[in-house]
């Protein structure tokens, strides 16, 4: 029986147009994921792979990715972990690694593949190795095999021109790296055997592949697929080729692997290009190496201005489930209460709401010339002069960080509604002047 636990395998796959064309194989024993974690007060590389993760995700860390586990980093992992609905500790805890993408998927017996309506670790391992092949899960790697996941099969297997089947079978784990190219096959039907018979030679024929060289991967990446420090996919393949585009050298060339060179490479270019240097593919790094299309282009309106001072975080929780049946129509930039909150763009103040209201709390609604608005929540207070009809010129103080309405806890809740319609995903429009790193309030004239 294939015992995943006892040992991890790593499989070395060359895929091109779905085919394999070589495999390698390894064993070493496997550490248990909370044993291999990094804990407050340590330092390294498993370190630097947790600021990057949480980076990437929308956290800004003063001093970046240093790879020590200060009290900065276990407060933002913190915050983290209270922003999608977890324990709030500070400890790197299995749950938050895996929702990190810090935790490797594990190997999966072959002849017991997940499928829809199961939960547990098989899936969240086939949730995983598919985010690390670019391709993203609505929920993220829950563990639950519902419909989400079953979209998310079907574009792997079209990417990697496999039969779309939408359900793990052998060919689809093979080529997610969860399952040996060779399974356990048992010979139900007689008619089966002469295939078993033929692929059990094939097992022990010397296993010899021509090499080839890295097929070049071309398209545009999503918010939710760019990849992170550790992965191995497609997705960090056409980073580096990038990168090398723009005149930047990657040691070791274009392997598709996310180590410490094309992290150092990631570095040299956010440098030459005048960027906050994480060494991570942060959502402006992306833009400007263009595996991310601009706002523009998707038809989102870009800011001059970060709406909050300094001393903050967020991630993308885009769509979030809320009590009530709600779904979350906004970014949440926390941060600790009185935090100077600035207009994004020269615009008027349209709307006002008190603290007795009871979702939002103090909120105002910034409108532009266009009609598109911008909604600001829980505000702790209004600054002076800003009423209804106020005209505000960007990077002013409209108001400060609070946790009036339904908060619970210092926080600002963002929204971004183009043209005055719905409300659409503000993530990129903050991550992309992303200055929680800005400690200073801005100038006031």
């Amino acid at each position: 029986m294939f015992n995943a636990k006892a040992v991890k395998v790593k499989f070395i796959i060359s895929v091109v147009a779905g085919s394999v064309l070589s495999l390698g194989l390894v064993s070493q024993p496997a550490l248990a994921a909370t044993n291999a974690l990094p804990v407050y007060g340590d330092s390294g590389p498993t370190v630097v792979r947790l600021q990057e993760a949480l980076i990437s995700r929308g956290f800004t860390l003063k001093g970046g990715a240093d790879g020590k586990f200060s009290k900065t980093t276990r407060y933002t992992l913190q915050t983290l972990q209270k922003v999608a609905g977890f324990k709030a500790t500070g400890v790197l805890d299995e749950r938050t690694a895996k929702f990190l993408g810090l935790i490797e998927p594990e190997q999966i017996d072959p002849n017991l593949l997940p499928a829809i309506g199961s939960s547990g670790s098989s899936v969240w391992s086939v949730q995983q190795a598919l985010i690390n092949n670019g391709i993203a899960i609505k929920g993220g790697a829950d563990g639950i095999y519902g419909i989400a996941t079953t979209v998310a099969i079907a574009k792997f297997q079209s990417a990697k021109s496999l039969p779309i089947t939408k359900v793990v079978d052998s060919a689809t784990a093979i080529a997610l790296g969860l399952t040996p190219q060779v399974a356990v096959v048992k010979p139900v039907v007689a008619a089966t055997a002469p295939v078993v018979a033929k692929v059990q030679s094939a097992a022990v024929a010397p296993a010899v592949a021509p090499a080839v060289a890295p097929v070049s991967v071309t398209g545009m990446l999503s918010i939710d697929t760019l990849p992170t420090r550790g992965q191995k996919s497609d997705a960090v393949r056409l980073v580096q080729e990038k990168l090398v585009a723009n005149s930047i050298e990657v040691k070791g060339g274009v392997d598709g692997v996310f180590g410490a060179a094309t992290a150092i490479s990631i570095a040299a270019f956010q440098t030459a290009r005048g960027l906050n240097v994480t060494s991570a593919v942060d959502m402006p790094t992306a833009i400007a190496l263009g595996v991310l299309p601009d706002l523009a282009t998707l038809g989102i309106p870009e800011i001059k201005v970060f709406p909050s001072q300094g001393r903050c975080s967020f991630v993308d929780s885009w769509q979030w489930e809320r009590s009530g049946g709600r779904r979350h129509e906004g970014v949440d930039i926390m941060g600790p209460k009185g935090l100077a909150l600035y207009a994004v763009l020269d615009g008027t103040i349209t709307k006002m709401y008190g603290a007795d209201s009871k979702l939002s709390g103090n909120a105002l609604r910034l409108t532009t010339a266009d009609g598109t608005y911008f909604f600001y929540a829980h505000l702790d207070s209004f600054a002076a002069g800003i009423a209804i009809g106020s005209v505000v010129r960007a990077g002013q103080i409209i108001g400060y960080m609070g946790s009036t309405g339904d908060a619970g806890s210092s926080h600002l809740h963002f929204e971004v509604h183009p043209l005055g319609g719905s409300a659409v995903s503000p993530y990129p429009v903050v991550k992309a002047v992303d200055a929680c790193h800005i400690t200073d309030v801005l100038p006031q004239s």
